[in-house]
């Protein structure tokens, strides 16, 4: 059934950074960091145009080499700090729809994961289809739990800090807990055009494994990240 279906594949990638100067194209374990998910998206049985959507020439002179399409630059409008990526993927189907080519799908795949295997992504596909959904988003299990998390109070005592559910309870007691991980983002088009957005009450989550699911977004999380997948590399000589 998916087999039948138009899917776009979309690939963030701006120029400019906050947390991360030039991380997109960032050497990350011997290549660009946009490079790893771009060639994650080609490895993919379902994804039929894999695009990314850049304002910077370097960026889209990467994209190029490693097999993406960039056909067109981002508006400058369009690559602030402040720009919504809805926005962005607005744009995108705009673009192609003027163009009388149409998507029934459209996937976001951001650059600042690079650990997600290409299986995750058409696992995410079929999973979708399985679940007859509309939207799903890739989620992996919460790192720390939140029932040991809270706000502190203005003196900063710990007073009432704990969940009181959690009290003398040991972790593989309390409840699983799952967070956005950035790796995965699914949607109808008509979908999406709608609502402006991936994540409804009707929203499937699509679990992947926390040690693929780092989202770098500074200095300590790229480092992480090359550690991680230099590890995933050793383990598989």
């Amino acid at each position: 059934m998916y087999r039948n279906k138009k899917i776009l594949a979309l690939i963030p990638g701006r120029g400019g950074s906050k947390g991360l100067s030039g991380k997109n194209i960032k050497a990350f374990l011997g290549k660009p960091l946009i490079a790893w998910t771009i060639e994650q998206a080609q490895a993919s049985k379902y994804l039929d145009k894999i695009i990314v959507s850049t304002d910077n020439i370097k960026i889209s002179k990467i994209a190029l080499k490693y097999g993406a399409e960039v056909p067109f630059l981002r508006p400058k409008k369009l690559a602030t700090s402040s720009a919504k990526i809805a926005t962005v993927l607005m744009h995108a189907l705009d673009f192609f729809e003027k163009k009388l080519c149409k998507f029934d799908f459209i996937m976001l795949l951001q650059p600042t994961s690079p650990l997600r295997k290409p299986e995750d992504i058409d696992k995410a596909i079929e999973f979708l289809f399985r679940k007859k959904a509309q939207t799903v988003v890739s989620v992996c299990p919460a790192e720390h739990h939140p029932f040991w998390c809270c706000n502190l109070k203005e003196d900063g005592k710990i007073k009432s800090f704990l969940n009181q559910s959690a009290l003398n309870r040991n972790r593989q007691e309390l409840p699983a807990y799952f967070r956005l991980n950035g790796a995965i983002y699914l949607a109808q088009t008509s979908f999406f055009r709608k609502n402006r957005k991936f994540i409804t009450k009707d929203t499937y989550a699509y679990k992947m494994h926390y040690q693929y699911s780092v989202d770098i977004d500074n200095e300590l999380d790229f480092d992480y990240a090359q550690f991680l997948g230099a590890r995933e590399k050793c383990l598989k000589i």
